[in-house]
């Protein structure tokens, strides 16, 4: 499972020109869901996420939460970002999962993640060809794989 956390002051998903979800300050994060993602890939993600101190303390340190900013988190599936270049140019997206295996463990995925960082959550359209517009803030972006747990 791969998430690209985007700190934003503001961000919106518009589907088929109409906005369907819409935050304040906290997280865009855009998921990428493998075809060997289990449970535990969701556990450790979440928990990552939700201790992720990269909101400005009083000293503009990054040494705040998502908790304690009290932010929003905006969740947007998005499988290309598996996507493998090693041949040729066109992307190869073999490793993504397909919907049947990735609509569940998505979902999973914001229960868990409103579980563990007591956040509201919004989210994006499975599948669907949607406007992600946002404000990155800093800009703070943060790319982290459940498979290469740096």
């Amino acid at each position: 499972m791969r998430a690209v956390i985007q700190r934003v002051k503001e961000a919106s998903v518009k589907l088929e020109g109409e906005i369907i979800s819409q935050i304040q300050e906290g997280f865009l994060i855009l998921l990428g869901i493998e075809t060997d993602d289990v449970g535990e890939d969701i556990l450790w993600l979440s928990k990552k996420i939700s201790q992720l101190r990269i909101f400005s303390d009083a000293q503009q340190a990054m040494n705040r939460s998502i908790q304690e900013v009290q932010g929003s988190i905006l969740v947007v599936s998005q499988f290309t970002l598996h996507a493998s270049t090693k041949k040729g140019n066109r992307p190869s997206f073999i490793k993504a999962a397909r919907p049947e295996v990735a609509i569940p463990l998505y979902e999973q995925f914001l229960e868990q993640l409103a579980t563990d960082s007591q956040c509201a959550i919004q989210k994006g359209k499975f599948g669907a060809m949607m406007e992600v517009t946002l404000v990155n803030d800093g800009p703070v972006t943060i790319i982290i794989d459940s498979k290469n747990r740096e």
